[in-house]
């Protein structure tokens, strides 16, 4: 392979691995930026549930309240007490408003 085709190459290489990095990074603002604030006001680890007291939830266009979610992980239940703050997404699976994500908040 000739000199100049190689180092073509590897100039594709790098602009592609470039891009996707660059991609990673708005990916990731993206995510965080999505995030509701919400303070817990009753774990149940029994049902596999919480009740929070949250803010603005964008993605399901809901405005601030209180209520119960479930949660896609019961371990996360573990760590959480009431009067925790944090910061979490939520969707709707299978029916049923569920927290995917959640984060402690900055304190």
């Amino acid at each position: 392979m000739k000199h100049s085709t190689r180092m073509n190459l590897l100039r594709g290489a790098a602009a592609i691995a470039g891009g996707l990095a660059a991609a990673a990074v708005v990916f990731a603002q993206a995510v965080t930026t999505n995030l509701a604030d919400g303070e817990v006001r009753k774990v149940d680890k029994a049902q596999g549930k919480l009740t929070l007291r949250h803010g603005p939830i964008p993605s399901l266009d809901m405005p601030p309240m209180t209520m119960i979610f479930r949660v896609a992980d019961a371990k996360w239940l573990d760590q959480l007490k009431e009067g925790d703050k944090i910061r979490f997404s939520a969707e709707r699976v299978s029916g049923a408003i569920t927290i995917t994500a959640l984060e402690p908040a900055a304190k």
